[in-house]
């Protein structure tokens, strides 16, 4: 899917994607929005693009307990290594509200991260 054509804007973040029905072992998150998100498996899952899954996120900021959100499939993609990464759109759950916080983190700490890039900073020191 095009970037220009996404909804929301993703953030390229770290953290542990759980669901036993997708694959025993946790994916690693890719990058989350307040609509979605990509998940990153290591080995060759087996994924019904119908279904819903519930899916914990154990993110590595701002949130200690993981998120239960209830997510669907909207494509997976096989890697050369074997390897799957799924893009997941998120479905109202409990924690959305707790998602929708971290992602106003998240962009508020871009925009902090913007404005230092735009502070002049000179080598020498001046007196005025």
């Amino acid at each position: 899917m095009a970037l220009n054509q996404r909804k929301a804007v993703r953030y390229n973040d770290f953290g542990r994607a759980e669901c036993e029905e997708i694959c025993p072992v946790a994916g690693v998150l890719g990058d989350i929005s307040v609509s979605g998100c990509k998940i990153h498996y290591d080995a060759p899952v087996d994924i019904n693009l119908e279904n819903d899954y519930e899916i914990h996120l154990r993110l590595s900021r701002f949130i200690s307990d993981p998120l239960f959100l209830m997510c669907h499939p909207q494509w997976q993609r096989e890697l050369e290594d074997g390897a799957v990464e799924i893009g997941f759109v998120f479905l109202r759950s409990p924690d959305t509200l707790k998602l929708e916080s971290y992602i106003n983190q998240l962009q508020a700490e871009q925009k902090s991260s913007d404005l230092d890039s735009y502070i002049v900073q000179e080598d020498s020191c001046q007196f005025v």
